[in-house]
């Protein structure tokens, strides 16, 4: 069974008629563009985790919200699941489409509705790109915190959906921290409002519930996110160590010394040479490990935490400590860190980007396990990561035309994310869980609180047609996968255990 795939997601499904469901939409929503040929359809096969590709059935492009409910409530009515996607940039296969269901492209929902300096908020439709919302609030001195790798192109509505973070999630937080407020349909086409405009409302946290749900639980389309007053002033400092150890350990003592830098990431050196080669970032090449420690605020203090992280480097054992000497070269060292993936992609003709979460204490260990993991399996992996909040991003190489090399770099990324529950850590940190890794599910989470998970998603889609055979495991599954014994045979939300 491939980690990323299971067939019985397509195969459970009723029969639909394509030609009948064309039919049905088209005459219902006469004015949405709805793809059918298999040339158009053929763009839409997978997200940004490329290596698996299925064609949807029918992909639709909807400009407005009462063009989603309508479609929502056809395809309910004929049991017609439905996909969700963004920008389509995820790396876990989330907006993996399915042959026999629909495609639905909230990406021309990409206006910013309304900015509201006094409150420091902005209100935007979910197909409005990341970068777009800082740059619209700007001239505000205002900007939207969550920075992931891909903003200048990943939607703000795939970010709820996956609780997206970036560089500077340490101090300011993931996605789910700078939300108030967002407006989903259900599976059935009924509008709901999840939060508010009040920092705090009554009742359960629905709104955290929702974040990060992946497109299992509603239809996003509009989010209303915080935005913060941009810094005074903000220096980098770059780190180089001679073993990524002794970069593991730096980090922990960074915190421990009451630091919060607004980002602390790390890199090795097989990420190092490529980010130089192709950003020329002034790294330096020879060493084992840099750490790159952003400091924000106001100049006094600023200043005095750049000393006081200096003396913590120093003491760490880096071999040079850096500090950008103007705008420009911080602008370049965080470009080398953001182009990290692309550069490392220049590398191999493949590679598999893993995303997992430990303890801070547990960096130096991690690490040199992936190191022997590398070797076991005999494939190279460049580890990239946020270091300051223990979310790593080990990045496998290898050349899928080399039989059973794209098997073995599966394999190896399941042992790095067991690695990471091992100690204490978690599967994702900001990916989300996709198909990618849903056979790990099983080796962290037991049946007890995988029945919950499908509690919640039975609430919200009793169906179980938004999104399925994603993010949460079956019983059944992870029985199959080793990891659980189901008790006396018994399954809850049996109408769910086909997915």
């Amino acid at each position: 069974m491939n980690i990323l795939y299971d067939e019985r997601v397509d195969g459970a499904l009723p029969a639909i008629d394509k030609a009948q469901l064309l039919q049905a939409l088209q005459a219902r929503l006469p004015d949405l563009d709805i793809l059918h040929r298999e040339e158009e359809l053929r763009p839409y096969e997978c997200d940004g985790l490329s290596a698996y590709r299925t064609t949807p059935m029918l992909v639709v492009l909807p400009e407005r919200v009462e063009q989603v409910q309508t479609l929502l409530k056809v395809c309910h009515e004929r049991g017609v699941p439905v996909v969700a996607r963004g920008a389509g940039t995820g790396l876990s296969g989330g907006a993996l489409p399915l042959e026999k269901g629909v495609l639905l492209v909230m990406a021309r929902f990409n206006k910013i509705l309304h900015i509201d300096p006094a409150g420091r908020f902005a209100r935007v439709q979910p197909g409005v790109r990341n970068l777009a919302i800082s740059q619209a609030a700007a001239p505000h001195d205002l900007y939207y915190a969550p920075d992931p790798s891909s903003q200048i192109a990943c939607s703000i509505g795939g970010n709820v959906a996956e609780n997206a973070g970036g560089v500077h999630c340490l101090k300011y937080g993931l996605t789910v921290h700078n939300l108030l407020k967002v407006d989903i349909l259900t599976v059935e086409g009924e509008r709901m409002v999840l939060g508010s405009d009040a920092l705090d409302t009554p009742g359960f946290d629905l709104l955290a519930l929702f974040t990060g749900s992946e497109g299992m639980l509603g239809i996003i389309t509009e989010v209303t996110v915080k935005l913060l007053p941009k810094p005074q002033v903000a220096r980098v400092l770059l780190a180089a160590f001679d073993s990524v150890e002794k970069a593991g350990r730096a980090v922990g003592d960074i915190i421990a010394e009451g630091i919060i830098p607004g980002g602390l990431e790390m890199m090795d050196n097989l990420a190092i040479r490529a980010a130089e080669d192709f950003i020329h970032a002034g790294y330096p090449v020879d060493a084992e490990a840099i750490l790159l420690c952003e400091l924000d605020g106001v100049e006094a203090d600023v200043h005095d935490d750049c000393d006081r992280v200096r003396a913590v480097l120093e003491k760490a054992g880096a071999t040079e400590v850096r500090q950008a000497k103007d705008e420009a070269e911080r602008v370049r060292f965080w470009a080398g860190r953001k182009n990290a993936f692309p550069a490392v992609g220049r590398l191999s003709p493949d590679y598999y980007c893993m995303d997992g979460t430990i303890p801070r204490r547990e960096l130096p260990g991690v690490l040199k396990g992936i190191s022997a993991l590398s070797e076991e399996y005999g494939l190279r992996v460049a580890n990239v990561f946020h270091a300051g909040d223990g979310n790593m991003h080990p990045l496998i190489l290898f050349d899928a035309n080399q039989p059973g090399e794209l098997d073995r770099a599966e394999a190896l990324g399941g042992k790095i994310l067991e690695l990471c529950v091992k100690v204490g850590g978690s599967i994702t940190g900001e990916h989300g869980v996709g198909r990618e890794k849903i056979n790990q599910m099983c080796a962290q989470f037991n049946s007890d609180e995988l029945t919950l998970f499908h509690a919640v998603k039975a609430a919200f889609d009793p169906s179980g047609m938004l999104n399925p055979g994603k993010n949460i495991p079956t019983l059944h599954r992870c029985a199959e996968f080793g990891a659980m014994h189901v008790h006396m045979g018994k399954l809850p939300f049996p109408e769910l255990e086909r997915f």
